[in-house]
């Protein structure tokens, strides 16, 4: 692609506006005690910019640069959805198949459950993320086992609820139907084609160029990412490496909607509708919301020490990729960040009260503070379950509460709408401090969320 470090193209990318961009990325690096970035930006088709910032190794002191290989982490499932939808255009397979088709000796209730509801997390598969053991070996017929193991959170397609077991199913599907390992399927008709030279699975043993090394944060201090098996980076859920370089030539694709059928794209970029005819702002791979009242196409990813996020922001025209080697980033606030810059209407709406004409829910939701300090959260409370929800997180916010003690007013700053629940969020005051609050409700105003953080 001959991209320099940075070039800009466009008016809006030039002079004093990559100055700022490149302030501000410095700013927020040191702010969240990031080790290296790289960014790349595509605004109306072109690219202005692929830059490296700090260092892919701290030990050998080696800078990011455009052609340095990250980690995807849960950004691969977009490239995942694309393996899949190959087979289906190959007609090894369709959205409809139910699992016990792949799956024959699966339990009787994923007979239910489709391909489509694995690639919509709908499935209701409980998440595996911090259930496997990172230390063992795992095979493809290990992990389904390990899978029919796991609980039913919710009938399938009623709700949307992220989970990684959907995608490593997804991944296993495709390994079976293709004949061969999803990623050859990814480097031979994904990565080939886009023109991503660098990008491929993760292998620990392989020599790759450019690789960046990850890092943790342990009480402040930066620690190298943690080891696991190699069997846990060759699953569908997130596990390529690529360059910014790499995702820019992505970028082009799913702009032209190359690679896959018009109809492919359509049902990867159409948000799911669950079966009560609800729609839920995801696709397959990409969670599909609006900015500025435009659509926003995005999806974020992280794993062994590494950070991701790639935004489209439709109406702009702009693309932003963020690759962090931090387990602790948060890459979306870079995003967010650069946007703003490149076009201010793409700011994040600064939160601030709404009128609230649901006082009643207001009244209950201030008391379950309350009940959540004296007695704590208990399952019978919840519509599903979350996933490693009980024990610790249930007890950590009854901790909590209980050092914060009593709160103020509830101010309601966001009510939205996702699928058949309603999400409220408030700014609480606990003596000197505000926090943040979000709960969701079910149609039978039994939760589906709490959330409690600092502002």
């Amino acid at each position: 692609m001959g991209l320099t470090s940075a070039r800009p193209a466009t008016a809006a990318a030039q002079g004093p506006v990559l100055k700022r961009i490149d302030s501000f990325v410095r700013e927020e690096m040191e702010r969240q005690k990031v080790p290296g970035v790289a960014l790349g930006i595509v605004h109306r088709g072109k690219a202005v910019l692929a830059k490296g910032y700090g260092f892919a190794n701290l030990e050998h002191r080696v800078p990011v640069g455009p052609e340095t290989i990250f980690q995807s982490g849960s950004l691969g499932k977009q490239f995942t959805a694309a393996a899949v939808m190959l087979q289906v255009e190959a007609g090894r397979l369709s959205l409809a198949d139910t699992l016990t088709k792949f799956f024959p000796e699966a339990p009787a209730s994923w007979g239910a459950i489709t391909v489509r509801h694995l690639l919509t997390h709908t499935s209701g598969l409980a998440d595996l993320e911090g259930l496997l053991d990172p230390r063992k070996d795992y095979t493809d017929e290990d992990f389904a086992r390990f899978c029919y193991a796991l609980p039913i959170e919710f009938p399938p397609g009623s709700r949307w609820n992220y989970s990684n077991t959907g995608y490593v199913l997804l991944g296993i599907i495709v390994n079976r139907v293709a004949g061969t390992f999803y990623g050859n399927v990814l480097r031979d008709q994904v990565f080939k084609p886009a023109g991503m030279t660098t990008a491929r699975g993760i292998s620990e043993e392989d020599l790759v160029p450019h690789r960046a090394a990850g890092y943790r944060l342990v009480n402040g201090e930066v620690k190298n990412q943690e080891w696991v098996s190699p069997s846990l980076n060759t699953t569908g859920d997130g596990a390529l490496y690529f360059s910014v370089k790499d995702m820019i030539a992505w970028d082009a694709a799913v702009q032209a909607r190359a690679l896959l059928t018009p109809e492919s794209w359509r049902e990867i970029l159409t948000p799911v509708k669950l079966s009560s005819g609800a729609t839920f702002p995801y696709g397959f791979g990409w969670m599909l919301d609006e900015r500025d009242g435009k659509p926003l196409h995005h999806h974020s990813g992280g794993w062994q020490g590494f950070s991701t996020h790639y935004s489209r922001f439709l109406g702009e025209g702009l693309s932003i990729i963020v690759l962090t080697n931090s387990a602790q980033a948060r890459p979306s606030r870079f995003v967010d960040g650069i946007a703003a810059l490149m076009s201010p209407a793409l700011a994040v709406p600064v939160p601030a009260p709404i009128a609230d004409t649901e006082p009643q829910v207001t009244t209950k939701l201030a008391a379950l503070l309350d009940q959540v300090r004296s007695e704590g959260l208990q399952e019978a409370h919840f519509a599903y379950v979350p996933s490693g929800f009980f024990p610790e997180r249930a007890k950590a916010y009854q901790e909590q509460l209980s050092t914060l003690g009593p709160a103020g007013k509830l101010v309601l700053v966001q009510r939205r709408t996702l699928g058949d629940e309603r999400l409220y969020t408030y700014e609480v005051p606990f003596g000197t401090r505000t926090y943040v609050y979000t709960v969701g409700l079910a149609p039978d105003d039994r939760l589906t969320i709490f959330l409690l953080r600092p502002k």
